[in-house]
């Protein structure tokens, strides 16, 4: 990403910070926050204790950055601005505005579709599994299957979780309740030989075994782990 904005003239990504950000490839999931959201200082509380140089961070974002600096410092400042907006991203996306904005994102299924084939390609959420900064990667969530799935691309894959929080999708279901799809709990693959169903006693003792064999594996390594103490 340091590429992208090393790459265009210093007015450029001065001037248009937030555009550039939202247009960099691998930022598609993120919607744009209002700026009078990010000027309210309580929308901001705590963060200035999360992000290194976090007023020249809010400039930079605002578009009022005036600071002379060198390069080393201002790609900082870069990587600060980019990591509040995603903090500032986590508080937005749950007000009415930046639900609506999620919402016409997810009718646009611009964070892809459920993999699962009797989901029917239901449009996908991005979550996270938690709301601590740099701790797990962003997940997508479908509402039909209400399971979760790793991104595609590599470059979404490598978002914080913490830029959409563990709390996103529950609180736009909330919201938008008619928006919650219909479950098939019916509609399930069933394994099959020759047309005839897999005997479920013969299921479960495929999975006895498999879970007798992780066990065997889980106490060989302790004993290895109290032998090396």
């Amino acid at each position: 990403m340091m590429d992208d904005y090393s790459s265009g003239s210093e007015s450029d990504y001065t001037k248009y910070w937030v555009d550039w950000f939202l247009g960099t490839k691998g930022n598609e999931y993120f919607c744009e926050i209002d700026e009078e959201f990010i000027m309210d200082r309580f929308n901001l509380t705590g963060l200035n204790t999360e992000v290194a140089y976090y007023q020249y961070a809010i400039d930079l974002i605002t578009d009022s950055f005036d600071h002379e600096c060198n390069d080393d410092i201002r790609e900082q400042i870069e990587r600060s601005a980019r990591h509040l907006y995603g903090l500032i991203h986590a508080r937005y996306i749950l007000t009415q505005r930046g639900l609506q904005k999620m919402l016409d994102k997810y009718k646009n299924s611009d964070f892809g579709k459920c993999p699962r084939v009797h989901c029917n390609l239901n449009p996908l959420l991005p979550v996270g599994l938690s709301d601590v900064p740099h701790s797990l990667p962003v997940k997508l969530f479908c509402m039909r299957c209400e399971d979760i799935y790793n991104p595609k691309s590599n470059r979404h894959a490598s978002i914080d979780g913490a830029y959409f929080g563990s709390s996103f999708p529950g609180v736009l279901f909330q919201v938008y309740p008619h928006l919650v799809p219909s479950k098939n709990d019916g509609e399930r693959y069933v394994s099959a030989i020759f047309g005839f169903k897999v005997h479920d006693s013969a299921r479960l003792a495929r999975w006895q075994e498999g879970a007798r064999q992780d066990m065997l594996r889980r106490l060989e390594q302790l004993e290895k782990d109290e032998a090396a103490r």
